[in-house]
């Protein structure tokens, strides 16, 4: 049997990956905490720790703490970049839900939100 290699995503990748899905307002699939997510990321940049961070509004896949209807306020989720794996950019519908700022804590230094234009090129630094 032969050995199957597969290209790992590195931080750097899965920023560029996010970035871009920030910038152009499209959805990503990704697996977090080991669960297959939905996601429509909108804000990206650091915690007041100066950890990587991204305000994701979840519209499907799974969940540790379930998901509810479409449109709830409950979906947002505060992700570690780091966390992230297996993510991919998907041809979908923008998903978003009232209350964008109430995890306002999630990234307090943003590199780009959805609801401005693109602050900092990840190709130029």
């Amino acid at each position: 049997m032969g050995v199957v290699r597969a290209r790992i995503q590195t931080v750097e990748d899965i920023y560029r990956l996010v970035w871009t899905a920030v910038a152009r307002k499209r959805p990503i699939e990704a697996l977090y905490r080991g669960y297959p997510r939905l996601l429509c990321p909108h804000r990206l940049g650091q915690n007041r720790e100066g950890q990587l961070r991204v305000l994701c509004y979840q519209y499907g896949g799974e969940s540790e703490s379930g998901l509810q209807p479409a449109g709830s306020p409950a979906n947002w989720r505060c992700l570690a970049l780091e966390k992230l794996s297996r993510v991919r950019l998907l041809e979908d519908a923008w998903r978003t839900a009232p209350n964008h700022s109430r995890p306002a804590s999630c990234v307090i230094d943003a590199d780009i939100d959805a609801e401005d234009k693109a602050e900092r090129d990840p190709q130029s630094g």
